[in-house]
């Protein structure tokens, strides 16, 4: 699939008819269910990016942001972090997120208040935010709820995965699809047939079936070796993560039905 340079299409005033005629939203649309077939640990590290947030979040252009937390600063050793966390944020059990939350992950953490949290390292690392970023780094409650834009509906561990986006969100734009739905199978060539066929929209393949109709699909994030491929059925940003596969694990929060 050819990708279409958005910024420049919505110079013109013939922006809207050129999206239409590729079968591309022109803007995110709400609604629908993203299906993926998914291969293991790729299962698990996709669930926890859709039912889970992180501290920060490195972003589809490669920048860091903030998720649960809002700002950090460190010392001069770069040992010592100070972390000042998001307010008003609830895991999906009701629990309202706070810094003791922040303890459960595996470095020393130290409650400054509700709101603040210093970690400690044993050496120093200018990288610790963007580690924090990094898939087995999410914050749970203590019943291992989530934060994040999708509520688990169902979770067969390790084999299928149903979640539901949640109604009231502090990412009021993103998570477009109304429900996510990850289902495990082992083998490159069953994903590909699923594919295929319309039984998912994405799947974490480097080549399509061979009875695929390539018009069909688009190849992300791109280049020779793809990652994962999509029908075209599903609109994709422009800009695509390529930390992890599917969008740095966030297709089901970034991506929208076309």
């Amino acid at each position: 699939m050819t990708r279409i340079d958005r910024r420049a299409l919505f110079a013109s005033g013939a922006a809207a008819a050129l999206l239409a005629a590729t079968g591309v939203s022109a803007s995110p649309q709400r609604g629908g269910r993203l299906r993926a077939a998914l291969s293991s640990p790729l299962f698990d590290q996709a669930v926890a990016a859709t039912v889970y947030d992180n501290l920060t979040e490195i972003a589809a252009d490669g920048t860091l942001r903030g998720e649960l937390a809002t700002d950090w600063s460190s010392d001069a050793s770069a040992r010592r972090w100070r972390f000042t966390l998001r307010e008003g944020v609830s895991f999906h059990d009701g629990t309202l997120f706070e810094a003791s939350h922040v303890q459960a992950l595996p470095m020393t953490v130290e409650v400054i208040d509700a709101r603040t949290v210093d970690i400690v390292l044993e050496t120093a690392n200018p990288n610790l935010p963007y580690l924090l970023a990094h898939p087995g780094y999410e914050i749970r409650s203590e019943s291992g709820a989530g934060t994040g834009l999708y509520t688990v509906q169902k979770l067969d561990q390790g084999r299928h995965f149903i979640g539901t986006r949640v109604a009231d969100h502090w990412k009021e734009q993103a998570g477009w699809f109304d429900s996510a739905e990850f289902v495990h199978f082992s083998a490159d060539a069953v994903r590909a047939e699923a594919l295929r066929d319309g039984l998912v929209d994405v799947a974490d393949i480097t080549a399509l079936d061979p009875l695929a109709n390539p018009r069909d699909f688009q190849t992300l994030p791109g280049g020779q070796v793809p990652t994962h491929i999509a029908a075209n059925t599903v609109a994709v940003p422009m800009s695509v993560g390529k930390s992890w596969p599917l969008d740095n694990l966030r297709m089901a929060e970034r991506w929208w039905m076309g």
